[in-house]
């Protein structure tokens, strides 16, 4: 009989893998961590913590020789530190090959073309020349991005003209090379969320609207609003067979942007739980977090489905108020139904600290609530 992994190594020590140690308590997952500092978000609340560099081939092997598997609180770990440790025998969920296609966005572009899924017209290019010639054909502005190390908006930039074709490649990592990328003049930015165990086993979860301010996810509202039924299940039925060819192993996130015509290109891939996934802690019969580690330790996948027709989430991005729990009292009090996740970090303007979650039966007082108790953690006094 097939016995499921028991401890889980978790490389990374953010507010992912804080969530990911609420989800394990009452699997009686064991999970220990890698982190990059004694007091980081998961390290407050996870009792097994080692800290070191994840880059450091000597740290990750000895943490994952006390591990039955290795996933993932972030997609920056060496690939090939990765096919060490697949070398040596030890489960890497999701593994190098499947991983390599969200560290590194170039690989990304190239796999997604090759499938057929739908994405902006892109190219690596070499230099500026290459880059304005680019430019040239499909159109100003457009969009530059570096192939690895970039996230919550990091890395990528809006190019209006030729003028500005030297600024991606100023500071370019050894590692990294620069696409460029058709400007796509979206209506709104989707998001599927896709789990899926060893043997293929999968679930995906409904379709979610997201909200981007400044490359950094706000909130989201789930169900996306206005989609057909049969949009859904195309968009679905993608993340599914993108999970599947990829060989992905845990949850995996699809960022999609929608053009007024209703059609969709593929922004961006994710192998880990995923901000925008975030709402079904509270508005799923089984969270993002809970399938991840399920998935990664290869047990039975849990429900998707929602618990109640809307779930509206909202980060909790660093605001005015330096002191999060004195907000509690008056978010709690003002609506009882708001869900809070708060992820011990220092409040710096900007940051994501938390988010909150309300869930309804209307979008419009959904929202509103959600947003309500986010603008009081934030110290909005104008609410």
């Amino acid at each position: 009989m097939r016995t499921p992994a028991a401890t889980v190594g978790v490389i990374g020590g953010g507010q992912l893998a804080r969530m990911m140690h609420a989800a394990s308590i009452g699997l009686g997952l064991r999970l220990r961590l890698l982190a990059e500092g004694p007091d980081v978000s998961a390290a407050q609340v996870v009792r097994e913590v080692a800290v070191g560099d994840y880059t450091d081939p000597s740290t990750v092997a000895g943490f994952a020789a006390g591990c039955d598997v290795i996933t993932f609180d972030h997609e920056h770990v060496p690939t090939q530190i990765l096919h060490d440790l697949e070398d040596a025998g030890i489960a890497v969920r999701p593994g190098p090959e499947a991983l390599v296609h969200a560290q590194d966005k170039a690989v990304m572009r190239s796999r997604l073309g090759a499938m057929g899924v739908p994405c902006p017209a892109n190219e690596v290019v070499t230099d500026e020349a290459a880059l304005v010639s680019f430019g040239d054909r499909h159109g100003w502005p457009m969009i530059a991005k570096t192939s690895r190390g970039g996230y919550d908006g990091k890395g990528v930039w809006k190019l209006d003209g030729p003028d500005e074709a030297g600024v991606p490649f100023a500071g370019l990592r050894a590692d990294a090379v620069v696409i460029a990328e058709e400007f796509i003049d979206f209506a709104r930015e989707l998001s599927v969320l896709v789990a899926r165990r060893p043997g293929g086993q999968a679930v995906v979860y409904p379709v979610s609207e997201t909200v981007q301010t400044d490359g950094i996810c706000t909130a989201t509202t789930t169900p996306a609003p206005g989609l057909r039924p049969d949009q859904v299940r195309d968009l679905q039925a993608m993340g599914l067979r993108i999970a599947q060819e990829l060989g992905v192993v845990g949850i995996l996130a699809v960022e999609l942007m929608q053009a007024t015509d209703g059609s969709v290109v593929v922004n961006e891939l994710a192998m880990r739980p995923h901000n925008t996934g975030h709402w079904s802690i509270d508005g799923a019969v089984t969270s993002q977090f809970e399938n991840h580690l399920r998935a990664v330790a290869d047990l039975p996948l849990g429900s998707t489905a929602l618990t109640a027709p809307v779930s509206v989430m909202v980060n909790v991005l660093g605001g005015t108020r330096a002191d999060l729990l004195s907000g509690l009292d008056g978010v709690f009090a003002a609506d009882r139904g708001i869900r809070v996740q708060l992820y011990g970090k220092d409040v710096v303007p900007g940051r994501k600290v938390g988010h909150v979650t309300a869930v309804g039966d209307d979008l419009e007082a959904t929202t509103e609530r959600a947003w309500r108790a986010a603008r009081h953690l934030m110290g909005d006094t104008d609410e």
